[in-house]
């Protein structure tokens, strides 16, 4: 295991956009690591990409996790490989990084956790909103009663309208595993139930509606915990707007909370006053991006054993709230978990 201080060597599986614009330049700023090789199943675009970032091998999957130099992977890829790759990583005695999901069914992510306890290795999903300090200041407040007991919140991601001139894994079924819901709803979940403390749920209703693809481009999910909460996910893939729009909403018997921007009221006196936290701004920093960065950060630590790993258990149970979504939708029930 890298001591702290050390250089950690590192591999990324897929050259896609994620990896071009988020991982590769990341991994790269850092004095720390190094990027040893990449893989993806076309060679030639995993070839420019290499050369462009100044990684000097390109191999196939099987072959960096064998490279016995090689001590964390990062998994870009699309849905379906993730669970395969990442057991095939962690089997190998990688620490893992494996971009959402970590597979697409509850007990493919199982299986995942299973492989790393075996391997007494880490696996950690991507799901960067965790690391944004307005959802961690957000959550504190409902972690700390601050704002009584929550009783509904509502997540939603909608992004514009656009022509696809031509589909990618995205719009396939069997690659996807779903579409707006799977590729959007996943993390708008996730991230609902981080800022509640990651309660279960239990039940489940959901409507889906699709265009002129295989898989759905918006859906709409209803959803109760076991304590009660309200939980709305709305996600669509064809809003027609002037911008895109993503927010997060809690609200509680004694106050409330959304992003972005962080806002936060609570009952004072009688009245709801504003006790939004302020947060310096950053010059010229992208949020997203720096949450990116923060999530990298967790991954080296927790390879290097100097950081907390949660074992992504909390997975398993969001995927099984996503296949009762999307159970719901097709046979038009509600279900219960």
């Amino acid at each position: 295991m890298t001591s702290p201080g050390e250089t950690l060597r590192v591999g990324v599986v897929g050259t896609g956009a994620v990896s071009q614009l988020v991982h590769l330049p990341l991994l790269k700023e850092r004095p720390d690591v190094e990027v040893l090789a990449v893989a993806d199943q076309d060679e030639s675009k995993a070839r420019a990409i290499a050369s462009r970032f100044g990684v000097e091998r390109v191999l196939d999957d099987d072959a960096l996790f064998a490279d016995g130099d090689v001590e964390a992977v990062l998994i870009c890829t699309p849905n379906h490989l993730h669970e395969a790759q990442a057991v095939a990583a962690l089997q190998a005695g990688l620490h893992v990084l494996v971009e959402r999901p970590l597979a697409l069914t509850a007990a493919g992510c199982r299986r995942v956790l299973d492989a790393a306890e075996a391997a007494k290795r880490s696996v950690v999903v991507g799901m960067s909103h965790r690391f944004r300090p307005d959802v961690a200041a957000l959550r504190a407040f409902v972690g700390g009663g601050e704002l009584g007991r929550p009783y509904a919140a509502r997540v939603a991601w909608m992004n514009r309208q656009v022509n696809v001139r031509r589909t990618t894994w995205r719009q396939r079924p069997d690659e996807a595993g779903g579409g707006a819901f799977m590729d959007l709803g996943v993390q708008s979940l996730d991230l609902g139930l981080w800022l509640l403390e990651s309660p279960r749920i239990r039940r489940v209703s959901a409507v889906m509606t699709r265009d002129e693809f295989e898989v759905e481009d918006a859906a709409t999910v209803l959803m109760e915990t076991e304590g009660g909460v309200a939980l709305t996910v709305e996600v669509s893939w064809s809003y027609n707007a002037s911008e895109d729009r993503h927010f997060a909403r809690v609200l509680g018997t004694e106050g409330s909370g959304s992003l972005p921007p962080l806002e936060v009221f609570k009952q004072l006196g009688g009245r709801p006053m504003d006790v939004t936290p302020r947060q310096a701004p950053v010059s010229g920093a992208n949020p997203y991006m720096n949450a990116y960065r923060r999530e990298i950060d967790h991954f080296l630590r927790v390879a290097r054993g100097i950081g907390a790993d949660d074992g992504a258990h909390d997975q398993v149970h969001l995927m099984e709230v996503v296949e009762a979504a999307y159970r719901s939708a097709r046979e038009r029930v509600e279900v219960t978990l």
